[in-house]
């Protein structure tokens, strides 16, 4: 009998800490890694190119930057959901994006999914923090979603065959759409379902991001149904080139045969069935395969380059073998979105299990036979026909069936929009009783027009910044806080000039003045006045520190937890006021500012990095050297920066020491 149950799950982690308070007004700060160069663009198919270029964000509104992680672990307990039948056990993280943590076959004791023994946030996910391993679910843009370490709805559910079914569910805030993920384990079956849809329940037309990342050993081949791919690598390039071999002799299909980063977007046929392996040498490993809509197929490898390396040892502990990823999903690359009509959705069902492949043929050279021999055994295994049926069974029977016993609960964001909207969305309750204290003033203006300020002293709340939102700001009573949160849902919809109009008389009447500052230092910024950026970024800092060595705090809570928070506000400012200063060649202001930080502060890494910066433009280098010589951390470090290698080479000619290298295109 196929059971579903809550377990828990003790790994080494590093606390997520607080997200930063200050919105997130610019565009995503890893775009870069994932952007195209205009003379690709041009020469890609139409179509792509539509794709490509359809609804970047102009920023990350209204999710907020997850950046308060740390890198010191300790022994933790997360809150697991367990699927098990007599053949699979699925271990799946509701607290942390619904990540499948372990797909472990039972007969062969095989764990079929590369999973990380510990739980370290990283820079890698749109808005901050995400972690490697597994199976995750990414939906709204180019990248790892924001939701990657955030809590899920969680609830059994029949499945199609009767048997218990986990839904995992939430409203997806960058694009204002709310999605379903389903898993279950049919009985007796070596496979794992996995049922999605996403719903545009708005009148207009949604751009759609969706992938879903699984992460394998890297000692694989993986293996495809193409002969062609589209590489992208972080040069800013997009080039379709040969699989397996890209013209260099090169069997590319291997991930260890790739020096550096890099993504492989398999070019399948439109006739062919969708699947992806990963093999062992002895030929057993995973694979994946889904209905139609799930177009795009995908390898990502790390590289064995020095920076692809320290990049897998940052994710988890020292001595884990590395990692590759095989990824599905609803366009041909990554670099594109769909548009999904008002009122329409996208669903379609993957599976997940064993497979056992000839190694001489599998692993061999000749592609084509390689290829058709994973075919032949996927078709026996688990045929297309009954993947297709099951998606019937499941859309038809299933996907709309309400949740019985809830297991974990997720934001209340979606309830709040499904009560602002009149929504109606069977299968995926997002109930009142999830309204938190984020969701409460939201919930006031909606219900008498006005947007209740916070209590005196309080920081801002999260922000809101859809249109409707945004129209009924416009019509409530003006004062600081609503102005602030005006000015936000303006700039989100392009409207900057009037964002800061609207910052500016917030200004004017406000006694707690370093939010409404920071904005119009980012739109000063934007715009291209570094000075007066500067100036209010500088000033925006001082407003906040004087009020809290004044005694006049701002109220982020009582207890430990908002000393945390009301912390953050302070680093935050800081680091963003010292940032500009440097830019604009004032490193004693620099200096003095940094210097009134607290001492924990300063001692984390992004500040000794900062404090590197402010000796190199104070002209010592011989103390900067020093400070790359004790070591250090930025444990909110982007995926792609280089700023410690160019640093360094401001410093010396000697190689780059392997704990700063973390470069992942070629010199």
């Amino acid at each position: 009998m196929t059971t579903v149950r809550r377990a828990v799950l003790t790994l080494p982690a590093a606390p997520l800490g607080p997200d930063n308070p200050l919105p997130a007004l610019r565009a995503p700060a890893g775009a870069g890694a994932h952007a195209v160069d205009a003379r690709t663009l041009a020469g890609l198919p139409r179509d792509m190119a539509r794709g490509i270029g359809r609804a970047p964000l102009r920023s990350l509104l209204p999710a907020p930057v997850r950046d308060g992680y740390g890198r010191e672990r300790t022994p933790t307990d997360i809150d697991t959901i367990v699927i098990e039948n007599d053949r699979l056990r699925v271990t799946v993280l509701p607290g942390l994006g619904g990540r499948i943590h372990s797909l472990l076959h039972k007969p062969t004791g095989r764990e079929l999914l590369y999973r990380n023994p510990v739980f370290q946030p990283a820079a890698f996910a749109l808005n901050g923090a995400w972690f490697s391993g597994g199976i995750e679910w990414n939906i709204g843009a180019t990248g790892h979603t924001t939701l990657s370490c955030s809590p899920l709805h969680a609830a059994t559910v029949r499945a199609p065959d009767g048997g218990p079914m986990l839904r995992l569910w939430e409203w997806e805030r960058l694009r204002d759409l709310p999605f379903q993920v389903d898993l279950w384990l049919p009985e007796g079956s070596d496979f794992l379902y996995v049922g999605v849809r996403i719903r545009n329940p708005h009148e207009r037309v949604a751009p759609v991001y969706w992938w879903s990342n699984t992460a394998v050993p890297e000692d694989r081949r993986v293996l495809a149904p193409a002969d062609a791919a589209w590489q992208h690598g972080y040069d800013g390039g997009l080039h379709r080139v040969s699989v397996p071999s890209t013209g260099d002799g090169v069997d590319r299909t291997y991930p260890l045969n790739s020096p550096h980063a890099a993504d492989w977007f398999y070019d399948l046929p439109e006739e062919r069935r969708r699947w992806i392996a990963a093999l062992a040498p002895d030929g057993s490993g995973l694979v994946q395969t889904s209905t139609g809509p799930l177009r795009g197929r995908k390898l990502f490898v790390w590289g064995t380059g020095r920076g692809g390396r320290r990049w897998q040892e940052w994710l988890t502990e020292p001595g884990t073998p590395g990692y590759a990823e095989i990824q599905a999903g609803l366009a041909r690359t990554q670099l594109e979105h769909l548009e999904l009509a008002g009122g329409e959705e996208f669903s379609w069902l993957e599976a997940y299990g064993p497979l056992a492949a000839d190694p001489a043929t599998a692993l061999g050279d000749d592609w084509a036979a390689a290829r058709a021999d994973v075919e032949q055994r996927l078709a026996v295994a688990l045929p297309g026909a009954a993947v297709d049926a099951a998606h019937t069974a499941w859309r038809e029977g299933a996907a709309d069936t309400a949740p019985e016993e809830v297991l974990a609960v997720g934001s209340g964001w979606g309830a709040l929009e499904v009560l602002r909207g009149e929504l109606e969305l069977p299968g995926t309750p997002f109930s009142e009783s999830t309204l938190g204290p984020e969701q409460r003033p939201w919930r006031e203006l909606l219900r008498t027009g006005v947007l209740p300020p916070p209590s005196p002293g309080a920081a801002p709340g999260a922000p809101l910044v859809a249109a409707p939102w945004r129209d009924m700001l416009e019509t409530a009573r003006a004062d600081p806080s609503t102005e602030y949160h005006l000015g936000i849902a303006q700039w989100h919809a392009g409207d900057r000039a009037q964002a800061v109009r609207s910052w500016e008389r917030g200004l004017k009447q406000a006694k707690e003045r370093w939010p409404l500052l920071h904005c119009l230092a980012v739109a000063d910024e934007e715009d291209g006045h570094p000075e007066r950026a500067t100036d209010r970024f500088v000033e925006a800092f001082e407003d906040y520190t004087e009020r809290a060595e004044s005694g006049g705090r701002t109220d982020f809570g009582e207890g430990p937890g908002g000393e945390v928070r009301a912390a953050a506000v302070g680093a935050a400012l800081g680091r963003e006021a010292v940032v500009a200063l440097l830019a604009d060649g004032r490193a004693d202001r620099a200096r003095k500012l940094w210097s009134r930080l607290p001492e924990g502060v300063r001692g984390s890494g992004a500040f000794r990095l900062l404090e590197i910066r402010i000796l190199l433009a104070e002209g010592g280098a011989e103390a900067a050297r020093a400070v790359f010589d004790e070591g250090f951390e930025v444990a909110d470090l982007r995926e792609g920066a280089e700023i410690l290698g160019e640093l360094w080479a401001r410093l010396t000619d000697e190689p780059l020491p392997d704990a700063y290298e973390f470069r992942m295109r070629p010199s």
